[in-house]
């Protein structure tokens, strides 16, 4: 998992509220476990004018010019804005990796579903609660483009010429994305005590071993 410490980037926003994972990645699009190539169909019915099929080059199709991301003032965006309640519905993974095979690394939001929220910190995307308040704050900043530095280390988000706005997060969590570690990675730090733990097991349990 690729690290989290600090991200200095241009802010997008996408201004719904009760975005779901279907509508993150459509349901046809999830072809593969592999975490890469998702990125071309993130929020694909609000990208595209023309349906989109599995594995369809998107060069060849007609963009949204309407789309915030898909505009030239957003390109490059690297934090995306949005409302309460960001990534509800099911519980896919693949809505996680779509959002970071199209370059975000941050979703900044008054509030997330709990399982998405959960998929996020396991896939290296950082998702920042705030306060619907200053949330929109920084949504009317970002009509005239804003870039924001966010310091996990201070758990802090900044503004270009702004104050730093604190935001919470779990410790565990916080230390995994510093150290670009998933639930696997963590467990293999642990390996030689675990073979050391079933090695006692197999001397003083000899009958669950036996065949």
């Amino acid at each position: 998992m690729d690290a989290f410490t600090t991200l200095h980037a241009l802010a997008a926003p996408l201004d719904r509220s009760n975005v779901d994972t279907d509508a993150i990645l459509p349901k046809q699009f999830m072809k593969s476990i592999r975490r890469s190539g998702f990125g071309p169909n993130l929020f694909d019915a609000w990208r595209y004018l023309d349906p989109g099929e599995p594995g369809q080059d998107a060069a060849q199709r007609q963009p949204n010019p309407a789309f915030m991301l898909n505009q030239k003032r957003y390109q490059g965006a690297q934090i995306l804005l949005a409302r309460e309640n960001f990534g509800c519905g099911s519980s896919r993974e693949h809505a996680v990796w779509a959002l970071k095979d199209f370059g975000l690394r941050a979703v900044i939001a008054p509030s997330f579903a709990d399982i998405f929220h959960g998929n996020c910190l396991k896939n290296g995307l950082l998702p920042v609660t705030l306060d619907a308040v200053t949330v929109e704050a920084l949504f009317q900043a970002a009509v005239a483009g804003i870039r924001l530095h966010i310091d996990l280390v201070a758990q802090t988000v900044t503004p270009d010429g702004g104050a730093p706005i604190p935001f919470g997060i779990d410790a565990g969590a916080k230390d995994r994305l510093l150290n670009g570690l998933d639930e696997i990675e963590l467990t293999l730090q642990r390996a030689p005590r675990i073979r050391e733990h079933e090695a006692l097991r197999r001397h003083d349990e000899p009958w669950l071993f036996s065949r």
